[in-house]
């Protein structure tokens, strides 16, 4: 394992385990929206300075998905930086992913914030690939380090030649451009093995292990260890 992604789940009172899909759009729509999308970071942040005390997990990253609201705001960048310095968390180990179509929207904005972080250490990944209209003479401006085949292609990798074909681009486009390829939604070992011949450089999905509680994912690979 070489880290996580921060996954969102609402413990409701009756309703139990209520998952992102039916409640992060409506909070979108309101001021709860950029409060969550805080309340994530700084428990992000928090969790690496947890595991960087711990020999098995120091080196772990941890991403978080940073929604178009949230990334819009003038203090975004202010926002990250307070949230790594009253965790203490390293700010190399922070990856922050962003979608294509909050990239281009305001390329000059987008390029001033990713730069300024950039600057003190925090990583940024393009996540689902191929699903915008991505610039490639753009993609290269950009302080990226990672990029995320979307799951869409890979569930259909082993039946769908057009998917492998875009799968095989992605990973040859990522490291053209200096990136290392992630693919997400990785179920089989048939997919992983097919992906790894491509040359993908990191995998995450069901067939590593399931959404857990950060405290778990570290006590599952002392034990591994």
């Amino acid at each position: 394992p070489v880290g996580a992604e921060a996954l969102l789940r609402w413990n409701h009172a009756t309703r139990g385990i209520v998952p992102p899909l039916q409640f992060v759009a409506l909070a979108e729509e309101t001021s709860m929206g950029l409060v969550l999308g805080q309340w994530v970071l700084e428990t992000a942040c928090t969790q690496l300075r947890v595991w960087s005390g711990q020999a098995t997990t120091a080196q772990w990253t941890l991403s978080v998905n940073v929604s178009p609201t949230q990334f819009g705001q003038a203090s975004f960048v202010t926002n990250v930086v307070s949230a790594l310095k009253r965790s203490g968390a390293n700010p190399e180990l922070l990856t922050l992913e962003l979608t294509e179509s909050m990239l281009m929207s305001n390329l000059d904005d987008t390029l001033a914030k990713m730069q300024a972080l950039h600057r003190i250490g925090v990583q940024f990944s393009l996540d689902d690939f191929g699903t915008g209209y991505s610039s490639l003479m753009h993609l290269q401006r950009l302080p990226l380090r990672q990029l995320k085949i979307d799951r869409s292609f890979v569930q259909a990798l082993l039946t769908t030649p057009n998917n492998a074909a875009v799968a095989r681009s992605s990973v040859a486009l990522g490291h053209s451009l200096g990136m290392s390829v992630v693919a997400e939604g990785v179920e089989t070992a048939e997919q992983r093995n097919a992906l790894a011949a491509l040359g993908c450089d990191v995998f995450q999905g069901f067939f590593y292990g399931r959404p857990a509680p950060a405290c778990e994912l570290a006590e599952f690979e002392r034990t591994r260890a």
